[in-house]
C-alpha cells in the first residue's frame, strides 16, 4: 500500500485509494486469509480515515476579499444603527415537484417509495425558492416560482416585500440595504437587475437600495444561506416535496429557537429568460458606485 497512502502532514491522518474489499483479496494471495471488516479495523488502528473531499481550494486570487467582508460589516451596523432594513438576498435551489427522492433522513416506520430516477418529464414541475431575509427581524419570505429564476423575478420578490412587510415595519425608512451573492439572479455584474430595481423598486417607492455583494465563492457568508435556507432544508429533509403546497408548506412552517419566521408564497406569472438591457438604458439609470470596491458596492437612487 506504500505508493496508495496520501496523508496529512499536521493531523497525521491517513488514506488509501483502495477499498478493504481490494485489500483483503490482496493480503488472501499472500497467504493471509482476513475479511473486509477486519481490514478495516486494522486501517484504523494505523490512522487511516474514509474521507471525502473537501471544498478549500479558490481557483480565483482575489485580492479584495477581506476588504470586501470588512465593507459589508461596516454597512451592516451603520444601517442597523440607523433602524433601516438590512436584506439577505439569494436563490435556493431549484426542486423537483414529485414523488422524487429528497437528501436527508426522517423518522419512519417504513421508508417513503419515490421515483428511481429524477427525469423533468415526470414532474408536476419545478420550484425555485427565492429568499429574502429580514436581519433585524429574523424573518423570511421566501417566493417559490414555476418558471426560471431571472433578475425580474428577485427584483419582483423584493418589490413585493416592501409593498407587503417592509414600509409597513420600517416606516418612514428611505434606505435600505441589500446584501446578495455575485452572481446569478442578482448578480454583480446583470444589467436586468440593475434596471429592475431602479424601475420597479426605486422609482416606485421612493427608496435608495444600497447593494453590497460578497465575493465569488463566498455564499456561505450570506446570512440567508445560513439562518434560513438551511433551516428549510432540515425541516424537508428525507420527505418528497409531492406538490406545491407540501412545498410550500415545508417552507412556512420552519422553525426555529431563535425565533425565526418564515412567509412562502407560490409565484406562477412567467419570466422569460434571455431579456437584455442596452447599454443606452443603463446610462439613463442613476447607479452611484462607490469609492470602495465600485463593481461590487453601489446605491440606486430613485430618480
Amino acid at each position: 500500500m506504500e505508493h496508495d497512502t496520501a496523508g496529512d502532514p499536521v493531523s497525521g491522518i491517513k488514506w488509501t485509494r483502495r477499498t478493504t474489499e481490494k485489500i483483503a483479496t490482496e493480503l488472501a494471495s499472500a497467504g493471509i486469509e482476513v475479511c473486509a471488516n477486519t481490514v478495516a479495523k486494522l486501517l484504523k488502528g494505523f490512522g487511516f480515515r474514509l474521507r471525502v473531499n473537501r471544498k478549500k481550494l479558490n481557483r480565483q486570487d482575489d485580492p479584495g476579499r477581506d476588504a470586501q467582508f470588512a465593507y459589508i460589516a461596516a454597512m451592516r451596523e451603520t444601517f442597523t444603527r440607523a433602524g433601516l432594513p438590512v436584506l439577505s438576498v439569494d436563490s435556493k435551489h431549484r426542486e423537483l415537484v414529485g414523488e422524487f427522492r429528497n437528501a436527508g433522513a426522517t423518522w419512519a416506520k417504513e421508508p417513503v417509495a419515490v421515483l428511481d430516477h429524477d427525469f423533468l418529464s415526470d414532474a408536476t414541475g419545478v420550484a425555485l425558492p427565492y429568499g429574502i431575509y429580514d436581519l433585524a427581524a429574523n424573518h423570511a419570505c421566501v417566493s417559490v416560482g414555476t418558471t426560471h429564476d431571472t433578475p425580474g423575478f428577485a427584483v419582483d420578490n423584493l418589490a413585493r416585500w416592501w409593498a407587503c412587510h417592509g414600509r409597513r415595519r420600517y416606516p418612514g425608512a428611505t434606505e435600505l440595504l441589500v446584501l446578495a451573492d455575485s452572481g446569478g439572479s442578482n448578480g454583480a455584474r446583470c444589467k436586468a437587475w440593475k434596471h429592475g430595481l431602479q424601475h420597479r423598486l426605486c422609482d416606485r417607492y421612493g427608496l435608495s437600495v444600497t447593494i453590497c455583494h460578497y465575493p465569488s465563492g463566498a455564499s456561505k457568508w450570506n446570512p440567508i444561506e445560513h439562518r434560513a435556507f438551511s433551516e428549510i432544508s432540515k425541516n424537508w429533509a428525507g420527505r418528497p416535496l409531492t406538490d406545491y403546497e407540501t412545498v410550500l408548506n415545508y417552507i412556512s412552517t420552519t422553525r426555529t429557537k431563535t425565533g425565526l419566521r418564515v412567509d412562502a408564497h407560490l409565484i406562477r406569472a412567467d419570466y422569460p429568460t434571455g431579456v437584455e438591457v442596452s447599454d443606452k438604458e443603463m446610462k439613463d439609470l442613476s447607479v452611484h458606485p462607490h469609492d470602495t470596491q465600485p463593481g461590487r458596492n453601489y446605491t440606486i437612487r430613485p430618480r
